[in-house]
């Protein structure tokens, strides 16, 4: 009589443990198909790069039937990709870093320190972040002809670090302002100074806001096209979009060249990601699991 109870509990398990299973499986297939779907288009611009224009039309969505490694050769002499990718390299990095330096003090400023009117700060802040970007492409212009700025590093540089600005302190202070006070106190009662609190404390401590901060400016900094557009009319000076562009005109696109320079420029971004991923995540799952 006391094996009856056991079976049924045994069958009750059974279920429970098969019923959690199918959904641990049907959710692996939809992340599974939720990736191919978002890594698809990665994959077609990379086969595409090696067609000729016949082969796209008439085979866009098949593998190449001859392979053509010319294309990256040819892209990367027929539009001066060289300088182009060294003048994105200069502009994104520049811009990056006083993105960074900026925003993590006025961050902490805000986060940390106490102080009037520092509501109506952190308002205006996000308030910029509201701004469309576009819509000041021609006071922008007027204002670098003015104080001599066009045709210069700086006239990409100054507008990318000023619009990366609000998202970044935005990020940073809402990151910063859940680090405890604890740490800050025990920091200052071994005779640290405020200084050495921001640059060998909150710094470090703030990788991973200051990785998501890296991913966002740099791909907007890298992927610009209309600023670029704008500001820049030298050949020497150009930057990655406008060197793409080339391939273009109003007859004609070669799209395997097109396609060959864009998978070129894409691959700076996939390692900054790469190289950030892991402090982002870090930052996501943080205090998600006690102990």
């Amino acid at each position: 009589m006391s094996s009856i109870p056991i079976q049924v509990k045994s069958t009750a398990t059974t279920r429970k443990f098969s019923f959690q299973g199918w959904k641990q499986g049907a959710l692996w297939t939809f992340l599974t198909l939720y990736a191919i779907l978002t890594l698809y288009p990665l994959f077609w611009l990379v086969i595409s790069s090696f067609k000729t224009n016949s082969e796209f039309f008439n085979h866009p969505f098949g593998l190449p039937q001859v392979w053509k490694f010319s294309n990256y050769a040819t892209a990367w002499k027929a539009s001066k990709m060289g300088t182009a990718f060294l003048n994105s390299v200069i502009v994104s990095l520049v811009s990056l870093a006083l993105t960074l330096f900026l925003s993590s003090l006025a961050a902490y400023v805000l986060a940390r320190i106490k102080f009037r009117f520092k509501g109506i700060i952190l308002a205006f802040f996000v308030i910029g972040m509201l701004i469309p970007i576009h819509s000041t492409l021609v006071p922008l212009f007027i204002l670098m002809k003015q104080i001599g700025l066009l045709n210069t590093y700086w006239a990409l540089i100054l507008p990318y670090t000023a619009f990366a600005l609000p998202t970044a302190i935005f990020v940073l202070t809402a990151y910063l302002s859940s680090v405890p006070k604890e740490i800050e106190e025990a920091a200052y009662i071994d005779g640290t100074r405020l200084w050495g609190v921001f640059w060998r404390i909150m710094l470090p401590i703030s990788l991973p806001a200051l990785s998501t901060v890296v991913i966002l400016s740099f791909l907007h900094f890298w992927n610009d096209f209309s600023f670029a557009l704008v500001f820049i009319s030298k050949s020497s000076l150009k930057t990655l979009p406008l060197s793409i562009a080339n391939f273009a005109d109003g007859y004609q696109t070669d799209y395997g060249l097109t396609l060959a320079a864009m998978t070129i420029a894409v691959i700076p971004t996939i390692a900054v990601y790469l190289a950030f991923q892991e402090q982002v995540m870090k930052g996501m799952t943080a205090g998600a699991v006690k102990g």
